[in-house]
């Protein structure tokens, strides 16, 4: 007889597949996106608790949505910024724009730092716990910290070929506006020898976002095949979880808060948005975000959502959300150190003072510029905090196994608060569409240049063919490169 532990992954495989089969079929009668990607999350669930030891195939079918959704990140963020940037006319919005998009997401982070130390104090988390601790256990982890200079060198391109290969954001966000002021600033005179310049990176966006569009349709298969092995990781570290039941539940517990209540309340009050609506559009990205654990590999979703769906122009849009994976990041770089701080600092019986725990939250702030919005940074920021505390690194090894579970909902959180700070951002520059945002009609393109400009040009060119808001040509026939939000009902470890 075939030997078992060959038969359950091939079983798994088979029931993941008849499960696309299906997604298929309720996609073809017209089931909405983002009711495909719920049942795609409750079905996962199922298999990972059935098929949990024997999920290796499956593994290897979210891990290769990973890889291309990763791969187009650099590209994407690049052009997008390039395309917005060189079409704002000036560089002042763009300086408005940088800063006020600083300022909302540390302010997202500091919430949550605040949010976390208050619950996690006010419940004791930590104290009459009893842990046997290997010292030098976390001498491993202590290596994972770089030095705060290198640390801010690294914020800045040394090698744009590296910063696309490695994915590094900021540095890849800096090269392209390095690129776009310059293009402003030469084609101050409106020089024709500029005009194939701006034609080619309007083509390479068009070509780019049908390509993300292709990919965003095969995220509820994605999502399916994801939270499968994620669901079976947590399983096969029960004992584990429950023996730290409470830290567990607190980080999920809080990640649910920020991303729900929190962003709720800023959004209302500061963005002039209804919540529910909000929420509702931007599920797709954020349940992406809960099984990828990557707000980088996120982004092919979110940047669309928010100019198609939520009516962010895409200067910001583009320019917002891609800086929330390194700037702010409540979950990775807000919750999920300061639990792991307030556990320590119980366990060990360690005195802290008021003053210590405010000093404890700024750093945790601190720490959050130029965090990688990558799998596994909740352990890096985590050590480095720990470590700028004088507090010992072993307890975080006791936790790292729980951490992959927690990172969900920190992920999550952190795309979230990303796209909440575009969306306030947009509002307080008065650019956010609220026609689009109800659905009342598709966004609309901002002008490619200063309207006298655009005016003479036309006089020597005639009329420009209307594009939509992610660059498709008005004449394209929709199921060429549909896109989940053009549809009649209309998406691995923590950062």
């Amino acid at each position: 007889m075939p030997d078992s532990a060959v038969l359950l992954p091939i079983a798994a495989l088979t029931v993941t597949l008849v499960a696309f089969v299906g997604i298929a079929l309720l996609r073809r009668r017209g089931a909405g996106f983002t009711s495909l990607v719920l049942i795609a999350l409750g079905v996962g669930i199922g298999i990972g608790i059935g098929f949990r030891d024997g999920l290796e195939f499956v593994a290897v079918l979210g891990d290769l949505y990973v890889q291309v959704i990763t791969a187009i990140v650099a590209p994407l963020i690049f052009i997008s910024i390039l395309s917005s940037v060189t079409s704002l006319g000036s560089a002042v919005k763009l300086r408005t724009i940088g800063l006020s998009s600083a300022f909302w997401l540390l302010l997202t982070n500091a919430i949550a730092i605040v949010l976390t130390l208050a619950i996690a104090l006010s419940v004791g988390l930590g104290q009459g716990v009893q842990l046997d601790l290997q010292e030098g256990s976390g001498d491993t982890l202590t290596g994972l910290i770089k030095p705060l200079d290198e640390v801010l060198l690294g914020l800045f391109p040394s090698n744009i070929a590296g910063d696309f290969v490695s994915n590094n954001i900021t540095g890849i966000i800096l090269f392209a506006l390095l690129f776009a002021v310059a293009y402003l600033v030469a084609n101050r005179s409106d020089d024709p020898n500029l005009r194939s310049f701006k034609s080619v990176i309007d083509g390479t966006k068009k070509v780019i976002m049908t390509a993300v569009g292709f990919i965003i349709e095969l995220t509820p298969y994605a999502v399916l095949a994801l939270v499968a092995t994620t669901t079976a990781t947590a399983v096969t570290r029960i004992e584990t979880v429950l023996a730290l039941a409470l830290v567990l539940v607190l980080a999920l517990g809080i990640a649910f808060i920020d991303a729900y209540v929190v962003n709720g309340v800023l959004l209302r009050v500061f963005a002039d948005v209804n919540p529910i609506r909000w929420f509702r559009l931007l599920t797709p990205a954020q349940y992406t975000a809960f099984t990828t654990q990557s707000s980088v590999g996120t982004l092919p979703l979110t940047i669309p959502t928010l100019t198609r769906k939520v009516g962010v122009p895409e200067d910001v849009a583009a320019f917002t959300a891609p800086i929330g994976t390194t700037i702010g990041m409540p979950g990775c770089a807000g919750i999920w150190p300061i639990i792991v701080a307030v556990f320590s600092i119980n366990v060990l019986g360690i005195e802290y003072s008021v003053w210590d725990y405010v000093a404890l939250a700024l750093l945790c702030l601190l720490v959050s510029i130029g965090t990688a919005g990558v799998p596994g940074t909740a352990i890096i920021t985590a050590t480095a905090v720990l470590s700028a505390s004088g507090l010992p690194i072993e307890v975080l090894v006791v936790l790292i196994p729980i951490s992959a579970v927690a990172g969900t909902a920190s992920t999550m959180a952190n795309v979230t608060a990303a796209a909440t700070a575009a969306t306030i951002v947009a509002r307080r520059l008065g650019v956010l569409d609220d026609a689009v945002f109800r659905g009342e009609r598709p966004p609309v393109e901002a002008p490619a240049e200063p309207a006298s400009r655009r005016e003479r040009r036309r006089a020597q060119t005639g009329p420009t063919p209307v594009v939509s808001d992610l660059g498709i040509p008005a004449d394209l026939p929709l199921g060429q490169c549909e896109l989940p939000a053009a549809r009649p009902i209309h998406e691995r470890v923590s950062r």
